[in-house]
């Protein structure tokens, strides 16, 4: 009985259930990167390192030249990281991966393949109906790296961003304190004899929270403000030290910010950030005193914050300068580069090892809820909500 031969192979005598475990198929990655053509944008979503992690594993990347200078890695930096790199802007749009920073414009969504995949910023509140039917036209299927859930259910590229913009928020704060022709000319430091700088910071979250550290660490008497008893304790548990903290209380936040020599807004709601600080608080400040309002993208949490860019930056209202500058992480567009980077790599190899980002996002929850469009299908409700769209559920789609 040893000697019969079986008319089947070993591998087909399997269940196909097993055979499904034990042989998942790589995915080979063609990922084009554009230079970024938004007002000031000047990051990149891939390092020369983070190139060459994925080109090691077989992929392929294309490069619009001088895409990364700006953020301070060269052509040939990429070239040795193994990079191809070209001119050719329908060439880098017509791969089957798009990974970038901003959003396309709707002429940069019309030089892309139907079904190709779209790796980006959403920023919904500034996106139009347009965009999103141009996609659907196209049959795009596109990630929002701001929806992207990991592992502890946070969403890791707005924390990273988030941590840059808080750290950035008491740098910037120190300039205008002695660059402004309005400023006081007070140093953002613990000097010895001379009373340290009063700061205000509205907001426990990721940005309160490392705006905290860095004022703590040049010395400065920080006050933090929140709606939330939770993230105020929290904070000062990561913070590590006991700290003046308050709920928003009008009368309290009143009375810090008569004294404060910088003020720091960083609470987002879920559509508009709430204005916490009015006009007449602000006509109360010290003349020269600082506000620096990170929500200003949502609305900004005070009264009299405006938009402004990296060029023309501040403007003076009632003798007290404001920075309101909607995009702080572009100003470092190398550190956030790398920030962005660090995210995207693991993801992209994941993909790949999952045999396609359709497999990915079947056992990857995190990954899913950063899918806002597949096939030209709206699957995000938020979205569909904001736009008074139709959407349709995408498990409905892909199982």
């Amino acid at each position: 009985m040893s000697d019969i031969k079986s008319p089947f192979t070993k591998a087909q005598l399997i269940p196909q259930e097993e055979t499904l475990e034990i042989t998942k198929k790589k995915g080979e990655l063609f990922i084009g990167i554009p230079k970024e053509t938004y007002f000031q944008e000047k990051r990149i979503c891939l390092t020369p390192d983070a190139v060459a992690a994925i080109v090691a594993n077989d992929h392929r990347i294309l490069i619009e030249n001088g895409a990364g200078e700006k953020a301070g890695f060269t052509d040939i930096e990429y070239t040795k990281a193994g990079a191809e790199l070209t001119n050719d802007l329908n060439k880098v749009f017509g791969c089957p991966i798009i990974l970038k920073v901003e959003p396309p414009s709707l002429d940069e969504i019309a030089l892309i393949n139907p079904k190709t995949i779209l790796i980006t910023a959403l920023q919904i509140k500034t996106r139009t109906k347009e965009y999103f039917e141009a996609l659907a036209n196209k049959k795009i299927t596109a990630l929002a790296f701001e929806f992207i859930k990991d592992e502890a259910h946070s969403y890791p590229a707005v924390k990273a961003l988030s941590e840059i913009a808080g750290t950035a928020s008491v740098l910037i704060a120190s300039e205008l304190m002695v660059n402004n022709e309005n400023s006081n000319g007070m140093l953002f430091g613990n000097i010895s004899g001379v009373p340290p700088v009063e700061v205000v910071i509205i907001g426990a979250g990721t940005v309160g929270e490392f705006a905290t550290r860095s004022a703590l660490g040049l010395g400065a008497n920080v006050k933090v403000f929140d709606s939330s008893l939770t993230r105020l304790r929290n904070l000062q548990i990561k913070v590590g030290r006991p700290l003046f903290t308050s709920t928003l209380q009008p009368k309290y936040l009143m009375k810090a910010l008569r004294r404060c020599d910088v003020a720091i807004g960083a609470i987002k709601g879920s559509n508009r950030s709430p204005v916490v600080v009015t006009e007449a608080m602000v006509e109360n400040m010290k003349n020269g005193a600082v506000i620096i309002d990170v929500s200003v993208d949502m609305g900004g949490c005070f009264e009299t914050t405006e938009i402004t860019n990296h060029d023309d930056p501040t403007r003076i209202k009632h003798g007290v300068i404001h920075y309101g500058v909607p995009n702080i992480p572009a100003r470092y567009p190398k550190t956030a580069s790398i920030s962005i980077s660090n995210i995207f790599t693991p993801y992209l190899l994941n993909i790949a090892e999952s045999g396609g980002l359709e497999n990915a996002i079947r056992f990857d929850s995190g990954l899913k809820n950063g899918l806002y469009f597949y096939r030209g299908i709206l699957t995000n409700k938020a979205v569909a909500d904001w736009y008074d769209m139709p959407y349709s559920d995408l498990n409905i789609l892909i199982f």
